[in-house]
């Protein structure tokens, strides 16, 4: 029952009639209630909708359609009737499972099936890996052996070579020790030297002006009283000067005066000589020459006094000297002027360059100077034939060993590290390499079930097509035989990817083209009624055919209404077939035995169904 409810809206409800009375089954769609009246109806019919329109229900344009589909169209329609596209989804969850086992598989192991032979060149390749890193293995074994024993030599040779480098270092310190103390003694060897030498130098001289002091005393004490009794004389000529001098000033008053005395006035030839001027004058005179003579003298002796003094003073000075170096005679001076020439030779052999040979003659210097010298020498033996340049040139070697150890053991290390890993990863994949085979047995055996049972065109799709197409071609040719129209038989055959229709007239086939109208309804309908047998749909008893005139002739018309007149009359089991035909098109059940007819018009207060 269909109707508009108070909303406007489209409903529709399934019931049953029960002694006439309508009793609801499934009204509306409540999917989420689980209530659906399309589920009903098709449980109540025993077919969906989709295979109903197949089997009882024949839409508008769509009755001769079925003769002119295309062949491939018509094998997808023959698929769907026989519900091959149940082997698609079965097909499908096949493929599903398929799909959801190769992922557990490659959750499980990393791989699945469809990857047996990336597998086996993995694991080649890790066999591969190995085999060819065994031989570098073996090689760098033996080469780490050849450093490792390389390594033990050189530090043996170093560490022998590192004492004897330690003592030739013991040995440069002894000998700068040498020079340094050899500096020293040289350097006081030249001080003592230098202090004899000034003794010699200053007291060799000493003994020769030692010896006059006597003779010096002894010629200052007779100069001095002969400078004594100068200046005795010089004192008496001075004194006697000065009296001259007094009588020469008196003697120029007395002069005489005609012959006569000017004192006593006294005749007289001539006066005293003491009261003479010019004899005054003249004593004066030869005074002064005595004088000047005396002075000469005096300065003279003082002189030599002066002279003598100085040499007096250095004979002291020598004395001194001699006393202070406490030098007696001139033997000790010589015997100085020997230890000189003694300690220069002795400063002469002191070597500054160190060398055993020349340190020999040395080394009874002193006990210090013997200590450095056996210590030297035993240094000298000890680092004997030690060559720095090849004690650096050996641990060079050694480090230059030890980094390509180092560098071998890291390759050694990586290369076994690699091996284990494969040698691990072959393992691994070796397992999951078997396990894979039986999962690609069977998956072997399921694509085999997919292909074979669930593929619509394996064996068991083609078996099912084939067994559909005889019993249509059968159920088709019954109806037609019944027709009575000259179409005898129909047969349906498979091809590769289509399904063909055939049609004979006795043993003759005939093109569907050439066919009429009617011929071709009856074609149309017979593969249908076909359909719908196999379907199971032929307890409906019913087929809808909704406008199944549009696009037809007058003669056409008139050939499918005959068509389905002869259709009904026909009795199967007690049951006749009946048809539902909608159609805007009335005239043609003119002259037809069509039993009711129903006339539909719509009005303001809804539909109105009336016989006619």
């Amino acid at each position: 029952i269909r109707k508009i409810d108070s909303k406007g809206t489209l409903t529709a409800q399934f019931a049953e009639d029960v002694n006439g009375k309508l009793i609801p089954i499934a009204e509306g769609e409540r999917k989420q209630f689980g209530e659906s009246m399309t589920k009903h109806v098709e449980e109540t019919l025993g077919m969906d909708f989709e295979k109903l329109k197949i089997a009882s229900i024949v839409q508008q344009g769509e009755l001769s359609s079925i003769i002119k589909a295309k062949p491939k169209e018509f094998k997808e329609l023959l698929n769907a009737i026989i519900g091959i596209d149940k082997l698609d989804t079965a097909l499908a969850s096949m493929r599903t499972v398929q799909r959801e086992f190769r992922s557990t598989i490659r959750e499980k192991f990393g791989y699945d099936d469809t990857q047996l032979q990336l597998l086996e060149n993995k694991i080649a390749e890790y066999e591969n890996e190995s085999k060819n890193a065994q031989p570098k293995l073996e090689q760098l074994d033996v080469e780490k052996k050849e450093q490792e024993l390389l390594i033990s030599k050189l530090e043996k040779q170093i560490q022998s070579d590192s004492t004897k480098e330690s003592q030739l270092k013991d040995l440069e310190s002894r000998k700068k020790e040498w020079q340094e103390y050899a500096k020293d003694v040289i350097k006081s060897i030249q001080n003592e030297v230098a202090e004899k030498e000034e003794i010699v130098n200053e007291c060799k001289p000493c003994f020769a002006i030692s010896k006059n002091k006597n003779e010096i005393e002894s010629e200052i004490n007779k100069i001095q009283k002969e400078l004594s009794v100068i200046e005795s004389e010089l004192n008496d000529l001075e004194k006697k000067q000065v009296r001259l001098e007094e009588h020469e000033e008196l003697a120029e008053k007395l002069v005489l005066k005609d012959g006569k005395c000017p004192v006593c006035d006294s005749t007289v030839d001539h006066l005293k000589p003491l009261f003479q001027k010019k004899h005054i004058e003249d004593e004066i005179k030869e005074i002064e020459k005595k004088i000047e003579k005396l002075e000469d003298e005096k300065n003279e002796h003082e002189q030599n006094i002066d002279s003598l003094s100085d040499n007096l003073e250095e004979s002291k000075k020598a004395e001194t000297i001699l006393s202070t170096y406490k030098i007696k005679n001139e033997s000790q001076l010589d015997e100085i002027i020997v230890e000189i020439k003694m300690k220069v030779k002795q400063m002469q052999k002191i070597p500054l360059t160190v060398n055993s040979s020349q340190l020999v003659e040395v080394a009874s210097l002193d006990s210090h100077a013997k200590t450095i010298y056996e210590n030297i020498v035993s240094l000298e033996k000890s680092t004997k034939g030690f060559d720095q340049q090849e004690f650096l040139k050996n641990i060079e070697s050694k480090d230059s060993s030890m980094t390509r150890l180092t560098q071998i053991n890291q390759e050694y290390g990586e290369i076994s590290g690699n091996i284990k890993k494969a040698k691990m990863e072959l393992e691994k994949l070796g397992s999951t390499l078997t396990e894979l085979k039986h999962v690609e047995g069977y998956v072997t055996e399921l694509e085999h079930i997919q292909d074979n049972v669930y593929n619509r065109d394996g064996p068991v799709g083609k078996s099912l097509r084939s067994w559909a197409l005889e019993i249509i071609s059968q159920k088709a040719s019954e109806y037609l035989e019944k027709l009575n129209t000259k179409i005898q038989r129909i047969s349906l055959s498979e091809k590769t990817r289509d399904v063909n229709i055939s049609c004979y007239s006795r043993n003759t086939m005939l093109d569907i083209e050439s066919l009429s109208g009617g011929e071709q309804v009856s074609i149309a309908l017979a593969l249908r009624l076909g359909m719908s047998h196999l379907l199971g749909a032929s307890n409906l008893n019913f087929m809808i055919l909704d406008e199944p005139t549009a696009h037809l002739d007058s003669e056409r018309r008139k050939s499918l209404v005959n068509v389905l007149s002869q259709l009904t009359s026909l009795k199967e089991d007690d049951s006749s077939m009946q048809f539902i035909i909608i159609t805007h098109d009335a005239e043609i059940f003119d002259d037809s035995s069509v039993e009711n007819i129903y006339k539909f018009e719509s009005n303001p207060n809804g539909t109105v169904v009336s016989r006619l």
